[in-house]
């Protein structure tokens, strides 16, 4: 499901929820030919093309204002590049259900999967589908447009509010010989009903915010937060030259010297930015047989602009300057734990930007369009011959070098240096960090390795055996953080201080320093503190942005002091970030000067989640701000618009109950996780928020079966473990909570409360010796803790 991530904010810590923007490859020959001829013929008559929700176009002042003029026009002058575009899939991402566009097959065909059973049918010359609805029952829908071509199409369907739908089952565009030619679903390994956000009529397959933005021109979404509807609007329904060049009315008053035209940047030709990141570029083989550029890449435009939709990140602005600067419209995701492998390598759906910010590619100042035509969005050559145009034939393509047969697929570029993982079902595609296969990371820390995406009848050992091999000296490549982002996700002993190193480094990429920098947030201390303070001078957004939500764990005054001078960064996201960590107490004492700057700020940051008002998540990120500014009413609201929208979002449920609790409404709380746990039965969240409430309440007994629960639903959290082990303990049952603990220990090893129970436990059972081994890893994970040291002394005393 094509879309974009949304952050949810829990005090200081961001927890991503997303579904996200699927987009297509190729297309067949039919389809294009008859897209081609539409739109010529449609551009030969002097009309526009016949787009539903088509914006009307305005006469304005050319100089005043910004405004989509359409691809037909922009061929009239660039007619190469609009013959280009009208073979790409950018022309077709989203389209009218046609004879012409609509792939699938609906001839009475049907489906079944989960005990339902859908028909695809025409009727009256309309695209039908007989499947279960918003309600569980079946019900017949209409088609109304297509998403995508090749190797899948997707179709989206309308409901009352002006919702589009996209169905969950998709058609197979391949040739039948590869598998394709079929219905398949999306979701195969989910039992989705009508109700959950996956399911097809449900929130997290909405096209008007998790697809739109990515698959048509100017995308308005006008969601009105009263009436819980869209008026969704496009300039063109697909991807235009406007969707990467912005608004073409001033560049259209430039080339046609309207009034005015005088007054715009002869060089910007009347663009608010032109892509000039390879003007006058060229790229010379050195002796090594790799090339260099003749000029340092002085700006990431072009790639910004690609990355407002081939990226996993969160949306906040449409304005369309905004959108040209990246951070001031989208917050890209870093390398995190569930998107990436801790090597780096592609793991969800991520798409391309942040592999490729990890690249040597990147670092050396390759563009993408480089290596892709922007206008046709197909590679500049194909086969190892784009490769070549870099890296030396003689010396890279060669079996000396990959040593795999000539011609074979073991001989290809791609193949070692950029392994595919399929989404979707059947959408492979290339993970562009471009990096040297490291099967030995593979036995180490479980990667994924390029070797044995082929050999896999084969161990990782294996691979790496040869690997050696082949390069005695070893070569770990350019991304050599994996050591110390999977000592960070574990907590592992030297976690604190490998980060640092990578994140200090000036040699590794600018997301891999910040995605260090996020990490560290894990172990608060005054080194990491002051590590974060240096890191808010660096010249780089993502950076920022990771340093301040390490210092939003700090105390008040660390944060205001520290994050004031951000209220005016030049970029929106971290001006937002700045904000949100100042908002509530450390807002007290401003000055008068960093005052103003924070009320913008923060309006900033409202904005921004009310540009997703339809999401639970900005609803709780409001709820949370309001809560932390003494606003509880405002917060109250804003829950509950949240649950309102998806009950299933069980952060506002919790966060809910938590602002009742606040208020001394303990009932009131545990009525609202209650109510919350008739739906989300398999939560350990809302179990473990009303075994607290339970507790406050001393409901001893009744709090000890829902801290129960909450561990054995969800014992990937180790805090419900810990609470649970420690109100065993607190009842009498000392030897129970020990063998908790420890169970949880082997799940989360460096945990550092569950070690500091456990240890305190077993010295009251006299279990000395264990106590000691429990007390040195504890030692070893936290050296500058006195409390641990003098621990551990007392406990070898007793050893002797």
């Amino acid at each position: 499901m094509p879309g974009q991530k949304l952050m949810l904010e829990s005090n200081i810590s961001h927890t991503a929820f997303a579904a996200w923007c699927r987009r297509a490859a190729k297309f067949s020959a039919l389809a294009l030919a008859c897209w081609a001829l539409f739109l010529i013929f449609g551009f030969w008559f002097g009309t526009s093309l016949p787009l539903a929700q088509e914006l009307p176009a305005k006469a304005v002042d050319p100089v005043a204002h910004l405004d989509f003029i359409g691809s037909v026009r922009c061929a009239q002058c660039h007619a190469a590049e609009h013959k280009d575009w009208l073979g790409s899939q950018h022309a077709v991402a989203m389209q009218v259900a046609t004879e012409e566009t609509v792939l699938g097959r609906f001839d009475g065909v049907t489906f079944s999967k989960d005990d339902v059973t859908s028909t695809f049918y025409r009727k009256d010359g309309k695209f039908w589908v007989r499947t279960d609805g918003p309600d569980g029952a079946l019900g017949d829908f209409e088609i109304k447009y297509t998403f995508g071509v090749w190797p899948l199409q997707q179709y989206l369907i309308e409901f009352p509010g002006g919702r589009i739908q996209a169905l969950g089952i998709a058609w197979d565009a391949r040739a039948k010989e590869e598998g394709g030619q079929r219905w398949y679903h999306l979701y195969p390994d989910h039992k989705l009903k009508a109700g959950a956000p996956q399911h097809w009529t449900g929130i997290d397959q909405n096209w008007n915010y998790q697809c739109a933005w990515c698959h048509s021109t100017n995308i308005k979404k006008n969601y009105d937060q009263v009436r819980g509807s869209f008026s969704t609007t496009w300039s063109e329904i697909s991807v235009g030259c406007e969707a990467c060049h912005g608004p073409g009315s001033n560049h259209w008053a430039w080339a046609t010297k309207s009034s005015g035209w005088e007054k715009f940047d002869q060089h910007a030709k009347g663009f608010a930015q032109i892509f000039d990141e390879r003007e006058g570029v060229t790229w010379r083989m050195d002796a090594t047989g790799q090339a260099y550029r003749s000029m340092p890449r002085s700006s990431a435009k072009e790639i910004y602009v690609c990355a407002g939709c081939h990226s996993r990140r969160q949306q906040f602005s449409d304005d369309p300057e905004s959108v040209g600067r990246l951070f001031d419209a989208f917050r890209p995701s870093l390398l995190e734990v569930g998107l990436y492998h801790v090597d780096g390598q592609q793991r969800d759906e991520v798409y391309n930007y942040g592999s490729f910010l990890e690249s040597r590619m990147h670092s050396a100042g390759v563009t993408c369009s480089d290596c892709h035509n922007p206008h046709t969005a197909k590679l500049r050559q194909t086969g190892n011959s784009l490769c070549g145009q870099c890296h030396a034939p003689e010396r890279f393509d060669v079996s000396s070098h990959h040593h795999h047969a000539p011609n074979s697929r073991g001989a290809e570029c791609a193949q070692c240096h950029m392994p595919a993982s399929t989404y979707m079902g059947i959408d492979g595609r290339r993970d562009h960090s471009i990096r040297i296969p490291r099967p030995d990371q593979s036995v180490q820390l479980g990667t994924p390795n390029a070797c044995n995406q082929c050999h896999t009848d084969k161990s990782a050992k294996w691979a790496a055996d040869a690997v050696k091999a082949w390069y005695p000296s070893a070569n770990p490549g350019f991304q050599d953080f994996a050591q110390a982002f999977d000592r960070g996700d574990w907590g592992a002993p030297g976690a604190q201080l490998s980060l640092i190193g990578i994140a200090k480094a000036s040699t590794e990429a600018p997301i891999v320093r910040a995605s260090a920098i996020a990490r560290l947030g894990r172990f608060p201390s005054p080194q990491v503190l002051d590590f974060a303070a240096g890191s808010l001078k660096i010249n780089d957004p993502q950076i920022r942005a990771a340093a301040v939500s390490v210092i939003a764990t700090g105390p008040p005054e660390t944060r205001r002091s520290l994050l004031a001078p951000l209220l005016r960064d030049q970029t929106r996201l971290v001006r937002m970030d700045a904000a949100r960590a100042i908002a509530g107490e450390a807002e007290q004492n401003l000055s008068p000067d960093d005052r103003a700057a924070f009320e913008k700020a923060i309006s900033e940051y409202v904005d921004a989640q009310l540009f997703n008002a339809e999401r639970p998540e900005s609803q709780t990120n409001l709820g949370t701000l309001y809560r932390d500014r003494g606003k509880p009413d405002d917060a109250r609201a804003a829950f509950a618009r949240a649950i309102e929208i998806d009950p299933t979002f069980v952060p506002a449920a919790i966060a809910l109950a938590d602002l009742k609790r606040g208020q001394h409404d303990e009932s009131g709380a545990e009525a609202v996780l209650r109510k919350s746990l008739d739906g989300n039965p398999n939560s350990g969240g809302l179990w473990h928020a009303l075994g607290l409430s339970l507790i406050r309440q001393k409901r001893v007994p009744e709090a000890m079966v829902a801290l129960a629960k909450a561990a054995e639903i969800a014992p990937e959290d180790p805090r419900f473990s810990y609470v649970y082990g420690v109100a065993l303990h607190d009842t009498g049952k000392g030897r129970e909570a020990v063998e908790a603990l420890k169970s949880a220990l082997t799940r989360h090893p460096y945990d550092r409360q569950i070690l500091w129970a456990v240890a305190t436990y077993e010295i009251e059972a006299g279990d000395y010796a264990s106590a000691l081994g429990h007390a040195e890893l504890l030692n070893e994970l936290e050296p500058d803790r006195a409390d641990v040291t003098q621990l551990v002394g007392e406990l070898k005393q007793r050893a002797r």
